[in-house]
C-alpha cells in the first residue's frame, strides 16, 4: 500500500509500505516530513511532477534508511512529488515524469525485460562492442563456456570486460615489461611511485585510492576539548593534512545532484 503525506509547502510524499503502519509510526513520519499531514484518500487528483517510477532515487534510499533507524519497519520506498497547474509543466524527462493524479500504481512497473542474448562469436562481439578483450581473455571465456556447457550472455561478457579493463586492473601499468629480451626491473606504476619514494618532501601518502596527502600548515582549530563526549569548545593549534584528489564519479549522492554515488557501476559504464 502507498500512503500520501502533504507537506507544509504543498508537496506530496508517497510512502510505500509492505504492511499497514501503526498510528505511532505514522506520527513519526508526519514529524520527519516537517509536520506533514497524512491524506485520507488512497489517490490524489491533479498534475504532479515526480521521479520516474522505474528508478528508485538516492533520496528515497536515504529516507528509507532514516525511517529504519527510527524503528519504522516495512517501508520500501519514499518519493516526493510536486503539484503543477497542468500537463504543459516543464520537467527533466530523463529523471522525472508528469503524473496525472497519484494512485496506488505509481510505483508499479509494467515494462518487460529485454530477452537474454547469448553470444555465439566472442571475437566478433568483442570487436563490435569495442571491449578490448585480449586473446588470452577470450580463450578464458571459451573455457568458462565449456565448463558451464552453454554460451555466455551479453551481460556476462560485457561485465567481464569492464571489471577486467585497464582502468580496473591496471594490466599494462602494473605488468612486467620485457624490452629487447630483457625484463625490466620495475613496472610503469613502480616507476611513477618511485618519484615520491625517493623524494617525498611533504607528501605523507600517495597512490592509495587515487588520493595523496601532503603535510599542511599549523592552523587554529575551534573544536570540543574532548571529542568523545560533550565538552567545552576551545581554540588550539593543530597540524593539518591536505588531501589532493581528482575525482570524476565518486560524489556523495546528497551533494552531487545527478546521483553520482553509484561509483562502481558508474565507473564501469564510463569505461
Amino acid at each position: 500500500m502507498i500512503l500520501f503525506f502533504r507537506t507544509s509547502f504543498n508537496s506530496v510524499i508517497a510512502v510505500e509500505c509492505d504492511n499497514e503502519l501503526i498510528s505511532k509510526d505514522i506520527e513519526k513520519l508526519c514529524w520527519l516530513f516537517g509536520e506533514a499531514v497524512i491524506e485520507v484518500q488512497n489517490r490524489l487528483n491533479g498534475y504532479f511532477i515526480g521521479p520516474r517510477r522505474e528508478m528508485i532515487t538516492p533520496w528515497s534510499t536515504n529516507a528509507v534508511e532514516i525511517t529504519q533507524n527510527m524503528g519504522i519497519r516495512n517501508i520500501s520506498r519514499i518519493e516526493e512529488y510536486f503539484p503543477v497547474k497542468g500537463d504543459n509543466a516543464d520537467y527533466d524527462p530523463m529523471l522525472q515524469r508528469l503524473y496525472k493524479g497519484l494512485n496506488q500504481e505509481i510505483f508499479t512497473i509494467n515494462c518487460q525485460p529485454e530477452p537474454i542474448l547469448s553470444i555465439d562469436n566472442l571475437e566478433a562481439y568483442n570487436e563490435k562492442e569495442g571491449l578490448a578483450l585480449s586473446k588470452e581473455e577470450i580463450d578464458y571465456l571459451k573455457k568458462i563456456e565449456k565448463e558451464l556447457k552453454r554460451k555466455l550472455t551479453d551481460s556476462e561478457v560485457f561485465g567481464f570486460a569492464q571489471i577486467n579493463s585497464e582502468h580496473c586492473r591496471h594490466k599494462i601499468f602494473g605488468g612486467t615489461f620485457i624490452i629487447d629480451g630483457i625484463e625490466m626491473e620495475s613496472s610503469l606504476f613502480q616507476l611513477i611511485k618511485k618519484t615520491t619514494e625517493e623524494n617525498p618532501n611533504r607528501i605523507l601518502s600517495a597512490y592509495k585510492d587515487n588520493v595523496a596527502f601532503a603535510a599542511g600548515p599549523v592552523v587554529e582549530q575551534f573544536a570540543p576539548s574532548n571529542h568523545s563526549t560533550s565538552d567545552y569548545f576551545v581554540v588550539k593549534d593543530i597540524e593539518t593534512v591536505i588531501s589532493l584528489k581528482a575525482e570524476t564519479h565518486n560524489f556523495p549522492t546528497t551533494v552531487e545532484p545527478f546521483n553520482g554515488a553509484s561509483t562502481g557501476t558508474g565507473g564501469e559504464i564510463r569505461d
